[in-house]
């Protein structure tokens, strides 16, 4: 009996039964396995063939999947308005390559950026690739499909752009501990000491890990080990959970680094009140809680401002950690690093810059 359809052989999944018994007990049990198990290449295939698109991108994104909560901000917009397209309405039984390429057409025409049209397109792709996946499409309509542009990658940060940012934040903490020395009691000068030495480890912790923005937002100081420090948590829309890859990494720092955490946390211990908890990144010496990714951003853009750097972000200082290892040869180890589970999405954004050279 035919209980299933194999999906990349396109043949028929059967099952046999033995029935023990005379003809008319066979035949009633043959019904009732056919009732219960039976299904019909046609009622297998048109299961989804059936809906229009809108409604398989609104099974989709109610589905259960193990998207970190940025993923579903991201893709809730990106579902609804295309749910709202005239494409949406479009059943899936007749859904081609040609509908796709007219829809991108149509919004390239009226507007829509290179991001935009990219976003559309990854999401329709996903939504169809997860069908075909649960058995609600024999076959993906968009199969072997050639997608739009996709947005350019942005270029990562130079060595002289860093070295000017981390020249900026030098001087800042030398002119508020000059300030405070000056007059140890002056709660504001205290204040912008600490917010100093703050923006300084940033830039050193970052340029050193290629640590996700959300990981530096919650390191503690107990996950630096000498030289090693551990990530094993990160910030997904202010939802502190698992690093995006769901996996523990363990990397080691320059010395440099590793004795900046270590003198700024023990140097604010010195001072007082003892810190209730040991985030590394704070809104105050207490400690009382961990910063977000978007003050933490925030703060490096400032100080880039102020180098004089062209649209400085944290995101471009972790592209600069890979491109330094990958030029090295080192594709695995900026693979480890970054915490990518494929090596292709390490070296991905580098292959524009390396085709213009």
């Amino acid at each position: 009996m035919v209980v299933g359809f194999d999906m990349v052989r396109g043949r028929s999944v059967q099952r046999s039964f033995t029935v023990r018994g005379d003809a008319v007990f066979a035949e009633q049990r043959r019904r009732e396995l056919v009732e219960d198990h039976g299904v019909t290449r046609v009622d297998f295939a048109t299961t989804g063939a059936r809906l229009t698109l809108g409604e398989l991108l609104e099974r989709f994104f109610d589905a259960p999947h193990l998207w970190k909560p940025a993923t579903v901000v991201s893709h809730r917009p990106v579902v609804r308005t295309l749910m709202a397209d005239p494409l949406g309405r479009r059943r899936l039984v007749v859904l081609t390559p040609g509908d796709v390429r007219a829809a991108i057409s149509r919004w390239q025409t009226a507007g829509a950026s290179v991001p935009t049209v990219s976003a559309r397109w990854l999401v329709l792709r996903s939504a169809l690739s997860w069908a075909v996946g649960e058995n609600l499409l024999r076959v993906n309509p968009l199969a072997g499909m050639k997608g739009p542009p996709r947005p350019d990658p942005r270029r990562h940060h130079t060595l002289v752009e860093v070295r000017r940012i981390l020249s900026v934040a030098e001087d800042a903490v030398e002119v508020a501990a000059g300030e405070l020395s000056a007059d140890p009691g002056s709660l504001r000068w205290r204040r912008l000491l600490f917010s100093a030495e703050q923006a300084l480890l940033l830039v050193r912790l970052a340029a050193d890990s290629g640590a996700r923005r959300g990981e530096l937002a919650v390191l503690r100081r107990g996950d630096l080990e000498g030289r090693v420090l551990t990530i094993e948590r990160g910030l997904s829309q202010g939802v502190l959970g698992s690093t995006k890859s769901s996996r523990t990494r363990r990397l080691t720092l320059g010395a440099t680094t590793a004795d900046l955490v270590e003198g700024h946390f023990a140097s604010w211990v010195e001072r007082g009140p003892a810190p209730v908890s040991d985030w590394l990144f704070a809104p105050s010496p207490r400690r009382e809680t961990f910063v977000t990714a978007d003050a933490l951003s925030h703060k490096f853009r400032r100080l880039g401002v102020a180098a004089g750097v062209e649209r400085p972000s944290l995101h471009r200082l972790r592209h600069g950690v890979a491109t330094h290892l990958v030029d090295g040869g080192k594709v695995l180890k900026a693979q480890a690093r970054l915490g990518h589970r494929d090596p292709s999405t390490t070296t991905a954004p580098l292959l524009p810059r390396r085709a213009t050279r």
